[in-house]
Formats: C-alpha cells, structure tokens, sequence
C-alpha cells in the first residue's frame, strides 16, 4: 500500500469513528441529559462518564481527520485546506468543552451533600452548556469545514462528484438547521433536525468508505503533481 493510499485509508477509518463515538456517546449522555434532577438523584454515573470518553476519542478522530487530508488538499487550495484544519480542531474545542460540563455534573452530584433549588439550577444549567456546545459544534462549525473539504474535493475530483455535492448540500443545511435551532424555529432533538443532519451524514459515510476501499482518484492526484513544483508533489 502506498504512502497516499494509506493516507486515504486513515482519513476514511477517522470519518467512521467519528460517527460510531459520536452516536454511542450521545445515547450514553441520555441519563444526564434527558433527566433535570439527574445530579440530585443515586446511582452510579458510569454511563456518562463512558459517554465523555467517547467524546474525547471523537475529538481525537475530528483533529485526525484535518490532519490526515490536509498534506493532500492542501495542493488545490493551500488557504482553505489550512481553514478546513482549523476549523476541525475549533470543532474539537468546543465538543471538549461540553465534556467537561457534564464531567463537572458527574463530580457535584457525587460530592453534593444534599439536594435544593440551588442545585438542580447548576445542574440544569451544566446540561445547558452541554448542548449548546452540541448546537455549535456539530452544527455551526461542522457545517463550515464540511463546505470547505466539499468545495477542495469537488474541485480537485480526488473523490467522486456525487460524494463532493452531498457535502455541498449537506454541509450549509446542517449550518442552516442550527441557525433555525438557535432561534428556537424548532427543537435539538426533532425530525426536522434529524432531516436537515442526513445528507451531511450521508456525505461523511459515503467518503469515508470511499477513501477505505479506493483511496484519492490517480488522474486527480496526478494533475494536483502536474500543477505543483517538483518538490511539493503530492507522495505516492
């Protein structure tokens, strides 16, 4: 396997964990999160702390993802390549953020002595801060970098057409459905938002297996070499 195939492969292997942490981990936060007297109540808290050790393999995977394509993409636009990295390790940010929140929630109600208003408030309040996170990062953020690695892989074909437009599409929609969040149009967790999430998803998936099973397209790649100096070609 070749230096450029395996680099394709990674990037593809990062996409899928970032779905499988991401999912699992949001399941797992559902004690916490779907229950507002969650840090006055018993039991153990292991659900949410395996949840937040997803996330942070997920923010692992979101960095990897910049990292792995950017020596790749940056030869068709060297400043967006450099955004799209930022802009995955932003993204990284803010989901590390809403981990500690809910982190901090799992330590109050351990060592919390007893229950009361003031409580419950710093417990719904940490939830809060949990899902704004949630709102701005894969939403705001994720849809920003989505059109940015769409836009360089569309114009390089290093992928097919189709897998470049569904990240076209999906990537100012899930930017647009965070927005209509956020002005409470509707709901975090609600069909339209689920509806507006699918073709990003999609996008992802269909990347990711592509880059596993075919790597970056060779007439592409070898018209990204032929544009550059010799010295800053793209490696086999």
């Amino acid at each position: 396997m070749t230096s450029l195939r395996r680099t394709a492969a990674a990037a593809g292997v990062l996409f899928l964990i970032t779905h499988v942490t991401s999912i699992a981990a949001r399941l797992l936060y559902v004690p916490a999160l779907g229950n507002p007297e969650y840090i006055t109540g018993s039991g153990p808290e292991s659900l949410v702390v395996l949840a937040a050790f997803l996330d942070v393999l997920l923010v692992v995977a979101i960095v990897g993802t910049g990292v792995a394509l950017y020596p790749v993409v940056r030869r068709q636009n060297e400043g967006i390549a450099l955004g799209y990295v930022a802009l995955r390790t932003l993204e990284g940010a803010v989901i590390t953020a809403g981990v500690v929140s809910l982190l901090t929630l799992v330590t109050l109600r351990q060592d919390l002595p007893q229950a009361g208003p003031e409580t419950l408030a710093l417990g719904s309040a940490l939830v809060a801060f949990n899902n704004w996170t949630f709102l701005v990062g894969p939403s705001f953020i994720c849809g920003t970098n989505t059109l940015l690695l769409a836009y360089l892989l569309y114009r390089s074909g290093l992928v097919p057409r189709f897998i470049a437009v569904l990240g076209l599409v999906g990537g100012p929609l899930v930017f647009a459905s965070g927005a209509a969040q956020m002005f409470g149009l509707y709901g975090q967790v609600s069909v339209w938002a689920a509806v507006a999430a699918l073709p990003v998803f999609a996008w992802e998936v269909c990347l990711a297996v592509y880059l596993i099973a075919r790597g970056f397209r060779s007439p592409a790649v070898a018209a990204l070499d032929a544009a550059r100096t010799p010295g800053d070609r793209v490696p086999a």
